[in-house]
């Protein structure tokens, strides 16, 4: 099994909760937003990483594409920063894509659409999130039935990961609730999709 993480819109800033799942991780994907070349660098330091420049990543990131298609561990995979930039012809397994800040992961036809959201700076009332894409080998037993084929035959599992954020003293209820309600999510990390 192949364990990827996947992020975006880190805006300057590597938590220590995102930094302990990239170490865990064998490759790190990055939609774009980076900010600046010393958060690059110390990713590279961590983890081989694909990414794409974002529209926030200024001159020092000029030689970062756009958008990005490439084959991983047998999974095509095309990437980039804004979703409106997604190549209209692609033969992608996963299109990766982020900006907007918030998480999504969807299927149309053959390909999975995840946008992994923003694991930097909170923005506004948004969730901090990431995932990990599990990436099986043909023959390998990957857990129960309901999740996983590639149309190379590969069983994959997007997994969405929470990280939990500071609220200031004195919050309202409805702020303790949706607090709640996110880590209720963490625990049900697991997005069922098969590629055929």
């Amino acid at each position: 099994m192949h364990k990827i993480a996947i992020i975006s819109d880190t805006h300057n800033l590597l938590r220590p909760e995102v930094l302990s799942i990239l170490e865990g991780c064998e490759v790190i994907l990055h939609a774009g937003d980076i900010s600046t070349p010393e958060i690059y660098d110390r990713l590279q330091n961590i983890r081989t990483i694909y990414a794409v420049r974002g529209n926030n990543d200024r001159n020092w990131a000029r030689e970062i594409p756009l958008v990005r298609q490439f084959e991983l561990y047998g999974l095509q995979i095309c990437m980039t920063h804004i979703k409106r930039n997604i190549p209209k012809e692609h033969n992608a397994d996963l299109v990766i894509y982020g900006h907007s800040h918030r998480y999504s992961c969807s299927r149309e036809r053959d390909t999975v659409y995840l946008n992994p959201g923003s694991c930097g700076p909170r923005r506004f009332n948004q969730e901090i999130t990431m995932a990990v894409l599990k990436l099986f080998e043909p023959d390998e037993p990957g857990g129960s039935d309901d999740f996983y084929i590639t149309g190379s035959g590969r069983k994959m599992v997007v997994e969405r990961i929470d990280i939990p954020h500071e609220t200031p003293a004195g919050n309202t209820s409805e702020q303790r609730k949706r607090k709640t309600n996110s880590t209720q999510k963490q625990n049900h990390l697991t997005h069922p999709f098969t590629i055929t």
